[in-house]
């Protein structure tokens, strides 16, 4: 208990609140940590359709006659 009344007492009114990345940047690692999470998701959500694209492109739309490529 000693340990956290002294930590209590040195932080003041910053005590128990999330720390920041930076002093003069105003997101706090939870903030951070949700945003890589969401970046992680839309750039495999990007990779699939960029995959499922070139597919029809290559693939599907000559099948069926919806254009021809170049070979």
């Amino acid at each position: 208990m000693g340990e956290a009344k002294r930590r209590k007492e040195s932080l003041g009114e910053k005590y128990g609140q999330e720390q920041q990345i930076l002093p003069w940047l105003p997101i706090t690692k939870t903030q951070a940590e949700k945003f890589v999470k969401w970046t992680t998701k839309g750039a495999w959500f990007g990779i699939g359709a960029m995959v499922a694209i070139w597919l029809t492109v290559r693939f599907i739309g000559p099948a069926f006659g919806w254009w021809q490529t170049v070979d």
